[in-house]
């Protein structure tokens, strides 16, 4: 097997996802918006079957957890009480020869400097005046760049100002979890969830980035997964444990390598928290953030009760006892995660003399799971047996029918994108009523009877 040039893989990824039918540019076909990306026709398949995956695995696997889909537009309140309205920021510096904005402690750190956003304002300005002639602008090579300050990211809407004067402006979430924290009073009175409980959601967020970059990695509009573990006080130590151990191992159940994982403590704790780890996985640039994993004690909620009013206190129905639960929270950008598992699965490899581009997915993710060729496109009568077969198993899988070019094309389309059983019907088929089903991984070929193929491809994706 060929192992990856890390300066080079990056731009395959990026091309097969363009080639493929992945992801594409945000209004491409107007030159393009940088940090904005659409989900192609395999892309949202595969998206769509993270999420499901994601889900499963918080809310229909689990007896202490349920889902939520809060609304995007909240209360302006919301976001001054979660504190990004005055302190949801990055560091910004802009090139004086070519007005690009750099991010200051990314910049920082690419040359050694051990920088963090949650850094002091002031502490983060004198590291980056003592060494930005160290730092070249990415654009035109300058090392003049303005001094060091805070930009906000939350994106501004005119949502009901029909003065469009702005004086109370609504933002568009920065974060998707502050919904959960506005519904849980909501969850514990609807539903029988006692403490200790989560509640999950998959939902947007938007940030105003300064500079995004490395394709999925960093965008200005994408998709949270959040999960919100509410504990009794001081009851949080073994089971955010269980929590970091719990997501760790979700990821290599689903086939991401383990070595290409880590976790990493934070040194810089923002002052509600008691502890904070990232998962971060081996991109094409070098381990990075995947997933957060915080303990957030009362912070959440104490504020939200303040700034609304509302006695969000839970009642401990045995004892009658009354307190703010802390927090345990998992956050991760479904784009990040997509571009994990696409970067973890690429593979170049040779079956028999033929060297081919495969994406090595768990078969639970594959955007297709099936598909199905005839052999031969001109001979109707193996057309019309495909076609039998096809409209069977696209009743409980996600299938393909291509009868497009010779059977070796067809194999390298399908090994592309990820499909993990390729099944021909050829002449044999239509005396036996058996079709022959091709591995993606080791390119074996298994004669199975066409009554039993629903079982035997269940069988093997579970």
């Amino acid at each position: 097997m060929k192992k990856e040039n890390q300066n080079d893989l990056m731009e395959k990824i990026v091309s097969l996802c363009k080639r493929r039918g992945f992801v594409f540019q945000g209004s491409e076909i107007y030159g393009g918006m940088a940090g904005l990306y659409d989900f192609g026709p395999y892309g949202v398949e595969f998206l769509n079957n993270l999420k499901n995956e994601w889900w499963k695995a918080h809310v229909q696997f689990r007896d202490d957890y349920v889902g939520i889909d809060s609304a995007m537009f909240k209360d302006p309140r919301v976001w001054e009480a979660s504190g990004h309205v005055g302190g949801f920021s990055d560091p910004l510096s802009e090139c004086r020869k070519c007005n690009t904005r750099i991010r200051v402690d990314k910049e920082l750190k690419n040359i050694g400097i051990s920088a963090d956003e949650k850094m002091p304002e002031k502490q983060l300005q004198e590291l980056f005046e003592k060494n930005k002639q160290n730092i070249s602008c990415p654009k035109c090579g300058a090392h003049d760049f303005s001094p060091a300050r805070s930009f906000n990211l939350l994106v501004k809407s005119n949502l009901g100002d029909f003065t469009g004067e702005g004086k109370n402006p609504v933002y568009l979430p920065g974060e998707a979890c502050q919904g959960i924290y506005l519904n849980f009073k909501n969850v514990v009175d609807s539903t029988r969830m006692h403490i200790p409980f989560g509640i999950a959601q998959i939902g947007k967020a938007f940030r105003n980035e300064i500079s995004p970059r490395n394709f999925l990695f960093r965008t200005r509009e994408m998709e949270q997964a959040d999960t919100q573990y509410f504990v009794r006080p001081n009851e949080n130590k073994e089971e955010y444990e269980r929590v970091k151990k719990n997501r760790f191992d979700w990821y290599v159940n689903l086939g991401i390598k383990a070595e290409n994982l880590r976790f990493v403590q934070h040194e810089n704790l923002v002052f509600y928290a008691k502890d904070a780890w990232d998962i971060e996985y081996k991109f094409a640039t070098g381990f990075d953030e995947l997933e957060g994993i915080h303990d957030r004690s009362d912070y959440d909620l104490t504020q939200h009760m303040k700034f609304s009013g509302t006695d969000l206190q839970y009642t401990d129905p045995h004892t009658g006892e009354k307190y703010i639960p802390w927090i345990l929270e998992t956050s991760v950008g479904m784009g990040r995660m997509f571009l994990a598992f696409l970067t973890d699965s690429y593979c170049e490899d040779k079956i028999g003399e033929d060297t081919r581009v495969v994406l090595k997915i768990s078969p639970k993710l594959s955007p297709i799971k099936v598909a199905v060729f005839p052999l031969l496109r001109n001979k109707p009568e193996l057309v019309e047996k495909a076609r039998q077969v096809y409209d069977s198993l696209k009743k409980e899988f996600k299938c393909e029918f291509d009868d497009n070019g010779n059977i070796g094309k067809r194999y390298r389309r399908q090994d592309e994108i990820g499909t993990p059983f390729c099944i021909v019907i050829d002449f044999d088929t239509l005396t036996d009523d058996a079709v022959t089903v091709r591995d993606r991984d080791s390119g074996e070929q298994t004669r199975v009877k066409v009554m039993e193929l629903q079982k035997y491809i269940k069988d093997k994706i579970n």
